[in-house]
């Protein structure tokens, strides 16, 4: 009686795992069955002679031994050859050459073999489920997915899935101005999958391009139908980002499509983005009228391209420079990742017929040799070019302290206000 009960205590343990770890009812009796072969083979050296029926609708099991009949003293192997006075024990009419199936009690193979089938199912059954995990995610990659927060560290947050599965989002994928409580609900893209020593990670990510280009997706019918494509995006997340869109129906204003009424389907999208500036425009292959649209809402004067070396000068009247650039340089790095160009700012200058420029060299007796080569390096040779220069530009450009900058170009200016 002990025995049955430790038999059907097994069975309660394989309903739990079920339950728990959510396998398909095929895949499972596959496992039970692999499991208890994995056993038996431990135990006797082979499986080949056993099989092994598994009903889940009972939620029991069966296990057959098949041996051969041998002479009696011919018997060398008990777990695949059976003497023939036992045969004939059985069933009276059994001859040598037969072969004898009799049912085996598992539990008469001890707590040994149950404690190593139970640890057996075990490992199969975590490494089933991260396969499953694996194989979910690993088809999910670019796709947006909602989870529940369920704890917060430093460096990254815990989520978890409809199943339950863990999910990460580590803090240099959130958006700088993200908050969340434990409980509440986070949308995010999944970037990839790690699966190293079958260990699978699932990594979220809220500051992806991708993550934008999906909400774009969701909210503008037109994109998800294909009636309008998404060329190119570039972001800084949670402040700003440019998008350039694509219409193959003339009818169809691919940026008014994407910004709907009064802003009704962006704003959706900024709002999951904590308020992300984002500037929508026609894409082009005409690379300066690219660069041209990039550097919105300022209007660019000329545009020199070097093409080998994608970089571009572009020129604009004095009032414009600052738009071009834009708050903490946002705008024209924003444009640069975009058309994949390296765009330089210059302010257009007047010069009056009188007024000539002055090579920078002819400063070292003022400003140091180090100072005036880093200049130069940027391709700024005389005294006008750099004042023409955007300020912020020189910085960035030269890597110089904000006061050195301050400092050369007072020093050009008095140069001409003393003229």
């Amino acid at each position: 009686m002990a025995k049955k009960v430790e038999t059907v205590s097994l069975i309660d343990t394989f309903s739990e795992f079920k339950e728990l770890k959510n396998i398909d009812r095929t895949t499972m009796v596959s496992v039970l069955e692999e499991s208890f072969r994995s056993v038996i083979a431990k135990m006797f050296g082979t499986d080949e002679n056993y099989d092994v029926i598994v009903n889940p609708d009972k939620g029991d099991f069966e296990i057959w031994r098949n041996r051969e009949v041998v002479a009696d003293e011919n018997l060398t192997n008990p777990n695949t050859e059976i003497s023939l006075s036992e045969a004939q024990q059985i069933d009276a009419s059994y001859e040598v050459g037969e072969e004898v199936t009799d049912e085996v009690n598992f539990a008469k193979f001890g707590r040994r073999a149950i404690l190593n089938l139970r640890q057996t199912l075990a490992s199969k059954i975590l490494e089933l489920e991260k396969d499953s995990i694996y194989n979910k995610y690993i088809d999910k990659v670019g796709t947006i997915i909602s989870a529940e927060v369920y704890q917060i560290w430093k460096k990254e947050m815990l989520l978890l899935d409809d199943e339950g599965n863990e999910l990460l989002l580590p803090k240099l994928e959130q958006i700088p101005s993200d908050f969340y409580r434990k409980g509440e609900t986070a949308r995010a893209v999944v970037a990839r999958v790690d699966n190293k020593n079958n260990n699978p990670k699932i990594i979220l990510s809220r500051t992806s391009p991708i993550f934008l280009q999906r909400l774009f997706e969701m909210e503008v019918p037109e994109i998800n139908d294909g009636l309008i494509t998404i060329k190119k995006i570039a972001r800084i997340p949670g402040e700003r980002a440019k998008i350039a869109v694509e219409s193959y129906d003339d009818r169809i204003d691919p940026v008014g499509a994407c910004v709907g009424v009064k802003g009704s389907r962006i704003h959706g999208i900024v709002r999951e983005l904590r308020n992300e500036n984002i500037d929508v425009i026609n894409y082009t292959t005409n690379t300066k009228l690219f660069i041209q649209r990039a550097l919105s809402p300022a209007k660019v004067s000329s545009i020199n391209l070097d093409e080998e070396n994608r970089k571009a000068e572009v020129y604009l009247r004095p009032e414009e420079v600052s738009l071009a650039i834009g708050k903490g340089g946002l705008n024209i790095k924003l444009a640069s990742m975009l058309t994949e160009y390296t765009i330089d700012v210059f302010r257009e200058i007047e010069e009056s017929q009188d007024e000539e420029d002055i090579y920078l060299d002819e400063f070292r007796d003022e400003i140091d040799d180090w100072v005036i080569d880093a200049i130069k390096a940027i391709g700024l040779d005389t005294a006008k070019s750099v004042l023409g220069a955007p300020r912020q530009l020189l910085i960035e450009k030269t890597d110089l302290e904000e006061e050195t900058v301050d400092e050369v170009l007072g020093i050009l200016q008095k140069e001409f206000e003393e003229e």
